[in-house]
């Protein structure tokens, strides 16, 4: 079974308006609204796929209830720890250019994140755990260290999509999967990378450090996957970029989609980059028949 972690959830109101005036009254031409996070995210794209998820994390108030009955609605199993305060709302304010107000999110205490360990402690060996974002401040700093480190004890596999120090502190416990994007590599070995053939010595490298794959997302100029055993280049299809929100965490469930019904790592990075490029052309998150149609559009090569 494949459980997802958002900690800090949100609602994402999207917002379209002609113009923007401060100060003055706006009125909006187009809105929406759906549960944001980048956990939800993949459970969300699990589901097009007719791969099985069980969403976490700490959801309150009427905001978490509106999120919970979401995914009932899109029939993804959840298993929220309720907190006190109400989970954020997001505000995404598109006039030809966006602008984002994200809020701060509600307090964790204590006993909500022990409630939180005590489910993980369910996993075994036949369940993977997707850690994604970040970490809301009223929680340790080494959540992730702390979680995956269960998920060590209890022989779970877990694939993180985090930045940083987040990402470099899990790598010894052997994630299943890791997906920095070129910047996020860059930042994380203090480089700039133009190009793949940058990010294979890095890939690598973070390979010894314990990731048993790594998927480098480089936006139109491809992607890249590296392990023990293969290096893999992949071509991006060609298209419209009508969003990137999503983008990454799609790439993420499409791989997993594909790992789990095939144990073919090249057939899962296909998957993973036209699961990412359909985020990328479409409005919202990715469907089942617009990755299916890019698929084919997918190239890849082994690089010696």
């Amino acid at each position: 079974m494949i459980y997802t972690l958002t900690l800090n959830p949100s609602v994402d109101y999207i917002v379209k308006l002609e113009i923007f005036q401060l100060g003055e009254l706006n009125r909006t031409v187009d809105e929406a609204k759906f549960p944001g996070g980048k956990g939800i995210n993949v459970s969300r794209v699990l589901n097009q796929f007719g791969t099985r998820s069980k969403a976490l994390g700490f959801v309150g108030g009427f905001t978490g209830a509106y999120i919970e009955q979401y995914l009932q609605n899109e029939k993804i199993d959840s298993d929220f720890v309720q907190v006190e305060e109400d989970t954020r709302i997001n505000v995404k304010l598109k006039t030809g250019q966006e602008s984002e107000i994200n809020a701060k999110g509600p307090t964790i205490t204590e006993e909500n994140f022990t409630l939180l360990k005590q489910k993980i402690m369910q996993l075994g060996a036949d369940d993977l755990l997707v850690l994604a974002g970040s970490i809301p401040s009223s929680l340790p700093k080494t959540t992730y260290e702390d979680l995956v480190k269960i998920c060590s004890e209890s022989n779970a596999q877990f694939v993180v999509d985090a930045e940083g120090d987040l990402l470099k502190k899990v790598l010894p416990y052997q994630p299943l999967l890791i997906k920095p994007n070129h910047l996020e590599l860059g930042e994380l070995f203090e480089t700039t990378i133009t190009n793949a053939e940058e990010v294979i010595p890095l890939g690598k490298r973070l390979v010894e450090m314990g990731a048993k794959n790594v998927i480098v997302s480089l936006a139109g100029a491809g992607a890249v996957l590296i392990n023990s055993e293969t290096t893999l280049l992949a071509e991006v299809p060609k298209g419209e970029v009508k969003n990137s929100v999503g983008a990454g965490d799609s790439m993420v469930a499409g791989f997993l989609a594909a790992y789990v019904e095939t144990s073919n790592i090249e057939e899962a990075f296909r998957f993973s980059v036209a699961s990412g490029s359909a985020t990328a052309f479409s409005l919202g998150l990715c469907t089942k028949e617009k990755v299916e149609e890019l698929l084919s559009q997918v190239h890849i090569k082994e690089i010696r």
